[in-house]
């Protein structure tokens, strides 16, 4: 693979690169075993993976403080990772055991961590994005100081549900920042083919709402671009909305052949603008790790994903009492 060119040195410590390379690169491992599990048939259902856009989610983790909270669609496992969620009970939610976080019953789609301020995991496109408005509205009513990070994606964006949250949000100045995800694809339908607008932010000037573009494939970008539209929010300015141009590398779910795009387009994206390996770059060139540093960081996620792993097959079914848990009625 070719080495990237480095236009500029960026103002960030070697340890805050050794953080964010650690980060996506648990993502990214996680991801891939959790395929080869959902291969092995030992995930059921839909899975939806994340590989390629690490740097959305660790990015605008480093610019969030604690109490901040995070909603968004299905495809969440990296914004569980991200927020410090154990990896053994993310894999053990994916698997459907009672080790999961939300005992098994949530799976791929619908985990939670109340101790991590992470509010799901949403199956219905869109529907997460009222919910991350509500969520900042106790925040404002709390006047706590926190912002809500509600994740969405391009083909969300289209949803009649999302302009009804920016009108409220907008209104009321509620403290939250919308994440539009933008992979290029919502399903199987290219932006270009389902938008009527390059880019979806403009789409927030109808209500007063600030926004704009931001290189999801850059993780020192997203975060530059987080701590903007955070200041923004504790400043009491209301919403603020990001979209963050990313790409995802396998197919809508595992059970997308993603037949609508060429390998050649994919693999251009991954030599040109992965995430992972700019970051990588960034390190060697700079001389803050070496080849063998680099390797012991792998060795180190990828003993903690096959731990994780481990955890997740070992770890019993839910008994059939927990049909009867965790309900309203």
């Amino acid at each position: 693979m070719a080495a990237r060119k480095i236009t500029k040195k960026p103002n960030v410590s070697a340890e805050e690169l050794k953080t964010y390379y650690r980060e996506m690169l648990l993502i990214r491992r996680f991801e891939e075993k959790a395929g080869q599990l959902y291969g092995m048939g030992l995930i059921g259902g839909f899975c939806h993976l994340y590989i390629g856009q690490e740097a959305v989610v660790v990015g605008l983790e480093a610019a969030a403080r604690e109490g901040d909270k995070r909603i968004t669609s299905y495809r969440d496992h990296g914004h569980m990772l991200a927020c410090g969620m154990d990896p053994g009970g993310v894999m053990a939610e994916l698997t459907g055991r009672e080790g999961g976080l939300s005992k098994g019953k949530g799976g791929s789609m619908h985990m939670f961590s109340k101790e991590k301020h992470f509010y799901g995991g949403h199956g219905i496109v869109g529907a997460q994005v009222p919910l991350g408005a509500g969520l900042a509205f106790a925040d404002k009513y709390k006047e706590n100081g926190g912002v809500t990070f509600t994740y969405f994606g391009d083909g969300a964006a289209n949803q009649g549900q999302v302009y009804e949250t920016f009108n409220m949000a907008a209104i009321w100045d509620l403290p939250v920042i919308f994440v539009i995800e933008n992979n290029q694809y919502a399903m199987g339908t290219s932006q270009a083919r389902s938008t009527s607008t390059k880019d979806i932010y403009h789409r927030g000037e109808a209500f007063g709402i600030p926004g704009e573009i931001v290189n999801g494939m850059d993780v020192l970008a997203v975060k530059a671009a987080g701590e903007k539209a955070v200041a923004h929010c504790r400043a009491g300015k209301g919403p603020y909305i990001l979209e963050v141009k990313t790409y995802r590398y396998r197919g809508h779910s595992m059970s997308d052949p993603a037949k609508y795009r060429t390998r050649e387009e994919v693999q251009k994206v991954r030599e040109q603008s992965d995430p992972i390996e700019h970051v990588r770059d960034l390190l060697l060139t700079g001389k803050h790790a070496t080849e063998d540093d680099l390797k012991a960081i792998d060795k180190e996620i990828k003993e903690v994903v096959n731990q994780a792993a481990e955890f997740s097959k070992e770890s019993p079914e839910p008994s059939l009492d927990e049909l009867w848990t965790d309900i309203y009625a």
